[in-house]
This record gives structure tokens, C-alpha cells and sequence, in this order.
């Protein structure tokens, strides 16, 4: 056995120090960016900046000292920028897409939101499940988790899902203009099932998942919204969902958390009428893992490590796909439950847009 010490690459040991830096500044600005969002700090400076931490204490009813504070960590990382000749913070038009807007597809805030409540809350569980294989249900998860993804996927569908992905299936949009039955499986809070609603208003839509408290809160939106007459919501799972003949399935960013995606797709394939569609959106990602060792990537492996892996183990897991299975992956288990056509009908930075049919 060789006694050498082994040699050390000095700029890649500063490389992976400055890596552990910014995470460090990271795990500070989930929540920093969440206090921000609650009191309506980035907000009062899209509306009313450039100001002084003065000037936006008393706009947003705060302590001019935690906002001094807060602005400048905010402007190290590059949230918020700093006019050293006026002393006084703003956001720039990107900024402001990012941290103020929530029609903003850009909006990230949602990401941030509650991450740390819901990290530290299960992260004993999850911990114990990396030495018992055991699962942990979406159900199992901080209910600020169930918010936080609403708000996190919402302005990316409110943007893209009826001027851009929809158009892009094989005559999907022209069926629903005309009436369709659609089935939103794993509708969460119901974003995506509301949003095509509005759109499509001689169309009908079950929005179904398994989590009743989300039910709870998507019939409240659909009532909200007005549109509770043409959308129903249904308790159950994606393999034991109601109804048959559907026009459109879709499933919005929760496919790869099902523990029998094969089951799931054969499901689908019983309920939809032959000349159907089934639309699945995905996180975005490639076939070949070092191809996702990108920022895109991490943020969706850490994710799926803590979120959809542990909710398929849950559920039987057969296999878990995680939330970079990539298109091929995907594909095999769609056709090996029936589907004979498969195809990527769009994709954005963040998502793919897959098509299927019988």
C-alpha cells in the first residue's frame, strides 16, 4: 500500500471552499428570501425603490436596524442591488421578475418558501429512511410543502400551459375549444386544473389526488375562481382514479413520484378513449446522469432525494424515477403500460412536455 500523501489540486480545494461558501450563504437566504416575501420587502422595493433601509422599514412596518441588515446580505448575493453614491437599495426590472412578480415565470420565491420549516421537519425521517429503504409519503411532509409547490410551479403553467404546451399536442386544443373531458391526475391544489378551465370553458375537468387536505383546498380555488361548475375533485390514487373515455389526461409534475409508474400509465391507458391524449409535464432533464450535474440538476436531485424518491418508496416504488428520469426512462415505463406513441412535444429550461397516446 502505497505510504504518498496524496497530492492536493490547490485551485480545485479553493474551487470546492467557495462552493461551500455559497451554499452556506444559500441555506441563509431560504430564509432571509422568506422573510422578505412575508413582509413585503421585495415588493415595497418593486413598487417604491430606490430607498433608503430607513425609508423601507416604515413603508413595510419593520425595524430600520433587521432591515439594514437584511438589504445588504440581500445585495452580496445578488438579489437585491446597491447605489453606493445614494446609500439607497433597489430591485432591477430582472430582480423584481424574480422576487416580486408572481406572474412572472421567473418567480422564485416559491422555491424558497417554507424550505426551511419543511427541510428541518422531516429531515430526521428522511435520514432514517437512508438506512431502513423505508419510504416517506407526500402526506407525511409539513403542510407548508403543499403551498410552497403551488406557488413554486404555478407561474411557469399560468405562463406556458394554454399559449404553449397545450398547442403543441396533436389536436388537444382544438377538442377542448370545441368540449373535452379532461382528468388533471395529481392535481395538487388544483393550479393546473383551474388554469385550463378558464381557458377552455365548453370543456369539463376532474381535477384527483390522493392527499384529501390539497382536495380541500382546490375546491375552495375552483369556487373562488368560479369556475366550481364545470371542475370536480376527486380523493383518490392515480391507479384507482374514476371515469372512462377521457379526451385529455394530464399529469403535471408528479408522474415521477408514483411508486408504480407502469401501473399508473396502464391505468391511464383503461381511461382514456382511443383517440385520447395523456400529457405528462416533468422536470426537465437528460438521459445521462453527468449530463444533469448542472445547477437545473441539483436543485431537482435535492428535490427528489428529499421529496419524490421517498414518496415512491412509499407507495411500493417500482421502480422510483426520481425527478431526473429523463425522456428515455420515462418512455419505457409509458409504453410498457400500454401507450404505443410517445413523443416530446415542448420543453422549457425547467420542464419537458410529453405526449402519449394509445
Amino acid at each position: 500500500m502505497s505510504t504518498e500523501e496524496p497530492t492536493v489540486d490547490e485551485e480545485q480545494l479553493n474551487d470546492l471552499v467557495g462552493t461551500a461558501v455559497n451554499d452556506l450563504g444559500g441555506t441563509f437566504q431560504t430564509a432571509l428570501a422568506e422573510i422578505g416575501d412575508r413582509l413585503g420587502l421585495y415588493a415595497t422595493l418593486a413598487d417604491a425603490g430606490p430607498l433608503e433601509p430607513a425609508e423601507l422599514a416604515e413603508r413595510t412596518s419593520t425595524h430600520e436596524r433587521y432591515v439594514r441588515e437584511w438589504l445588504r446580505s440581500q445585495a452580496a448575493g445578488g438579489y437585491v442591488t446597491y447605489d453606493p453614491g445614494t446609500e439607497n437599495y433597489s430591485l432591477t426590472p430582472e430582480q423584481a421578475l424574480v422576487l416580486a412578480d408572481e406572474d412572472s415565470p421567473a418567480f422564485m420565491l416559491g422555491g424558497f418558501q417554507g424550505t426551511n420549516t419543511v427541510i428541518a421537519a422531516v429531515q430526521d425521517d428522511i435520514e432514517a429512511a437512508f438506512r431502513t429503504g423505508e419510504g416517506v409519503g407526500w402526506h407525511e411532509h409539513h403542510p407548508k410543502l403543499f403551498s410552497a409547490t403551488e406557488r413554486f410551479y404555478k407561474p411557469s403553467y399560468a405562463a406556458s400551459l394554454v399559449s404553449e404546451w397545450i398547442p403543441a399536442l396533436d389536436g388537444v386544443d382544438a377538442k377542448l375549444e370545441q368540449g373535452g373531458r379532461v382528468a388533471d391526475v395529481g392535481c395538487g391544489h388544483g393550479a393546473s386544473t383551474i388554469i385550463m378551465a378558464e381557458a377552455y370553458p365548453n370543456s369539463t375537468f376532474v381535477g384527483i389526488d390522493y392527499h384529501e387536505d390539497s382536495i380541500d383546498v382546490a375546491r375552495e380555488r375552483a369556487e373562488e375562481a368560479g369556475v366550481a361548475d364545470r371542475v370536480s375533485f376527486e380523493v383518490a390514487t392515480a391507479k384507482e382514479y374514476n371515469g372512462v373515455d377521457y379526451d385529455v389526461v394530464t399529469m403535471f409534475d408528479c408522474y415521477h413520484d408514483m411508486g408504480d409508474p407502469v401501473g399508473v400509465a396502464a391505468h391511464v391507458r383503461e381511461t382514456l378513449a382511443e383517440i385520447g391524449t395523456w400529457m405528462l409535464v416533468e422536470p426537465f432533464a437528460a438521459d445521462r446522469v453527468e449530463d444533469n450535474l448542472n445547477p437545473v440538476g441539483r436543485v431537482f436531485y435535492g428535490f427528489s432525494t428529499m421529496f419524490c424518491t421517498p414518496n415512491s418508496l412509499d407507495q411500493g416504488a417500482d421502480p422510483a424515477l426520481g425527478a431526473q428520469a429523463g425522456e428515455a426512462r420515462l418512455r419505457k415505463v409509458v409504453t410498457e403500460g400500454g401507450f404505443t406513441r410517445f413523443r416530446r412535444a415542448a420543453e422549457t429550461p425547467f420542464n419537458l412536455i410529453l405526449e402519449a397516446k394509445p
